[in-house]
């Protein structure tokens, strides 16, 4: 079984595998170690990857990219809404305020959401890994950016579910990139010293900013702090809407009204600010834009920094917040690693330098650090590998709240259940006093943390009902449970009755608080039992009716429902799931066609070739005649009436093809083998010959007459086979001598009986079968 790491980015994506060796980061049919998130459909397929990259520009309507974007997110949304401008496909708000995506395939207009988009990228690169593995693998984690909502992140789960993936983690995509940094440095071998390390992530869309913690054999995140909306792309626009104005005063041409120049013209902006980013110049040409002109266009590296010159600034923003969470100043950070797509061009190293007081370190692969650091993460948490102990300490950068129909529950002095600061995993049990079914909500605290747009709604939790239970209010210990995954569960809930002797204390931070008791785990002690780590009741005793007895008590398991708001229910996962199996057959049928149709065509042309040349002299004339005029009729068959058939018309053709030259090509290579054929029976006869020299007489002259009479028989078939022509089919085959040969060397064993004979039937076999006698 292998682990794999995930980097899903709005641009690329890199898988990463660990091997015995390491970890290594696996090329795709273009042997390229990125893989664009892009999924195209064509007239009868989809194209994924680097196929649909390829095809984005003759599909444009139908061409869906940075789907990151999208996914978890709602239609109304103020960042949606400039999201979806850049697309070009049709888009409609669904039932549940989700996005919904029309195009047309297959002479039909389908719809899909975000997630069944995201899901078909990851069944590409399922099957990438596959292939490159020949395993299958389920297995995996997943890099996420740390503002990813809790939607967000149930959604890349849907969508790896959909097609068989089996994430053990969500890890933000700072903290793979500081796992892949931590666990190879020898620097924090000393023990009790602390190193802080600042990461800042420019993605394609976004930047992350994260300090973290390093000591020997462990890693804490400090800080996450974010800009969902200041990444790569948007020094891209910088330049795009600067030369999309130029072009309109010189060349009277509107590229925002065409799509592909829209396409075209962000290409060569983006090459453009990679030119810049190694030189002071560079010139932009575009050939035939739109309206047939060719366009041309010059700026310098200081002319793109003043226009970028507010994306600049706005880089400082989540670096002195990351500074601020974490309680240091610049001065207590002893590195700072850049990554990240949009992290090489030079004003923002400069910057950095300025505000960190020491210039940033580019030690980490730009690209693939957080992919190494997620297949890190997934060989220390499969029980395949053994991967020496290194702790990774991490948090969600929101605060999370939770109500009870009776009001909200509050935790600790900063009144809600898991602050901001709370390390994942981590699990509390909630005491209440009920007499029957209960609904829990589950909210973010502080919507200032949140992503602009987010809701702060999360999902509600329905705790029973009380089944065997009619009594009054009884005690329901509740286990809430922030995961791996930075996900809010619910996973059980136990009712305890003709409970004696503890009191049931009441939260006093707020005047409509909830009648509980919240007892909190610490992280080491997340997946540990809730009986073992709960003290106050004794290890109970299970009895055939459900429930568990102790001296105490009785115990009642409590059904537990959850409703995720604007989340994917099991029938809809499983539905998108029979639907990418039907789209994913769609794209196999329609490339075994492509298969032979290509194969056929080849085919035509091979053959064609060889008639007059190879086959020529095998072939008699009226053949040669037959063969041609089939070639010719299969050949503007293929270009007119069979140009869009089934693969099933194409293989018929081929055999119809195959069933006129087999016989030409069978005596072709026939002649060959019958060459090779009767060398090995002559030289078997001569060892028989010699090994005979040495027997006694009588078993001498059988064994030379069954060689004479073998060298006669050969003799006389080629003789008959010379005076036949090459163009018919030839009286002796090679699989003839063949036989001979074995013929020959059995007779010789039963005449020698117990006698060990030297000569060993492979030395007097071929090596390899030439014949093609039909």
């Amino acid at each position: 079984m292998s682990v794999v790491g995930f980097d899903i980015g709005n641009e690329n994506c890199v898988i990463a595998v660990v091997k015995q060796r390491g970890i290594d980061v696996l090329l795709n049919d273009e042997s390229n170690r990125e893989t664009p998130s892009v999924v195209c459909f064509g007239d009868k397929q989809r194209f994924l990857g680097s196929s649909g990259s390829a095809h984005a520009m003759t599909h444009p309507k139908s061409t869906i990219s940075q789907v990151k974007r999208l996914i978890g997110r709602k239609f109304v949304d103020p960042d949606v809404e400039k999201e979806l401008k850049m697309l070009p496909v049709e888009t409609s708000e669904g039932p549940d305020g989700g996005i919904l995506i029309h195009l047309k395939y297959l002479k039909e207009t389908h719809t899909f959401t975000p997630v069944q988009i995201m899901s078909m990228l990851f069944a590409h690169l399922k099957t990438m890994t596959e292939k490159d593995l020949e395993t299958s693998i389920s297995d995996c984690v997943i890099g996420i950016p740390s503002y990813f909502t809790e939607l967000q992140r149930r959604a890349y789960l849907d969508a790896a579910k959909i097609v068989g993936l089996k994430p053990l983690r969500l890890i933000h995509d700072c903290t793979a990139t500081a796992l892949t940094y931590g666990m190879y440095k020898t620097d924090f071998l000393s023990a009790g010293s602390v190193f802080n390390v600042a990461f800042i992530d420019i993605g394609h869309c976004d930047t992350q900013v994260s300090i973290a913690a390093f000591e020997f054999g462990q890693m804490k995140i400090l800080s996450h702090t974010f800009d969902a909306s200041l990444g790569g792309r948007d020094f891209d626009e910088v330049l795009f809407s600067h030369f999309a104005i130029k072009f309109k005063e010189q060349y009277s041409i509107d590229v925002y009204s065409n799509a592909k120049a829209c396409i075209r013209l962000r290409a060569a902006c983006e090459k453009l600010k990679k030119v810049l980013s190694a030189n002071l110049e560079a010139p932009l040409n575009i050939e035939c834009l739109m309206d047939e002109k060719d366009v041309k266009g010059f700026i310098t590296r200081e002319e793109f920094e003043k226009l970028a010159s507010g994306l600049l600034e706005k880089i400082y923003i989540p670096c002195n917040k990351a500074l601020t969470d974490a309680g240091l100043t610049a001065e207590k950070i002893s590195s700072v690693e850049l990554v990240g797509s949009g992290s090489r061009i030079p004003a923002v190293a400069r910057l950095l330098t300025s505000l960190f007081k020491r210039e940033p370190s580019r030690k980490l692969n730009a690209s693939e650090c957080v992919a190494r650091g997620c297949a890190l993460q997934c060989a220390m948490l499969s029980p395949v590998y053994r991967v020496r102990e290194y702790e990774v300490l991490d948090y969600i950068p929101f605060s999370i709240g939770l109500s009870s129909d009776e009001g909200p529950i509050f935790a600790g002095s900063n009144g809600v259940l898991f602050p901001k600061s709370q390390p994942i995993p981590s699990i509390k049990f909630i005491t209440f006093q009920r007499a029957g079914l209960f609904h829990l909500e589950a909210f973010y605290a502080d919507p200032n943390e949140l992503p602009l747009g987010t809701s702060p709604k999360i999902s509600c939790f329905t705790i029973g009902p009380f089944h065997g239970y009619h009594g009054d209010k009884a005690r329901v210990k509740v286990r809430v449970q922030l995961n791996l995954h930075g996900i809010l569960m619910t996973e059980s809930a136990v009712l305890i009755k003709d409970h004696v002797g503890d009191s049931v204390t009441t939260g006093d931070n707020h005047s409509n608080s909830d009648a509980m008791d919240i007892d909190s785990i610490s992280e080491t002690d997340a997946n540990a039992d809730e009986d073992s780590v709960n003290k106050k009741c004794e290890s109970p005793r299970s009895f055939a009716d459900g429930t568990r007895k102790d001296k105490a008590n009785r115990r009642l398991d409590v059904p537990v429902s959850v409703n995720i708001y604007g989340g994917m229910t099991e029938a809809e996962i499983l539905e998108a799931h029979e639907k990418e199996l039907q789209l994913a057959q769609q794209d196999k049928t329609v490339e075994l066609t492509k298969d032979k149709k290509n194969s056929l065509e080849s085919y035509v042309y091979e053959m064609r070739n060889k008639l007059s040349s190879t086959y020529r002299s095998f072939a008699s004339e009226q053949e040669k005649d037959d063969i041609s005029r089939s070639l010719l009729e299969t050949e503007e068959w293929l270009y007119e009436d069979g140009d869009d058939e089934t693969e099933l018309a194409y293989s018929s053709k081929l055999e119809d093809l195959k069933k006129l030259v087999d016989p030409i090509e069978n005596r072709y290579k026939d002649e060959e083998g019958r060459t090779q054929a009767t060398r090995d029976l002559l030289k078997c006869i001569s060892d028989h010959h010699t090994f005979a020299n040495s027997l006694p007489p009588q078993d001498k002259e059988q064994i030379i007459n069954e060689c004479n009479k073998a060298e006669q028989w050969i003799k006389e078939k080629l003789q008959q086979q010379d005076s036949f022509p090459k163009n018919t089919d030839p009286i002796l085959w090679s699989s003839d001598i063949k036989n001979t040969t074995e013929e020959l060397n059995s007779i010789c064993q039963q005449i020698l009986g117990s006698r060990d004979s030297p000569i060993s039937e492979d030395n007097c076999e071929d090596k390899q079968d030439t014949s093609n006698h039909p």
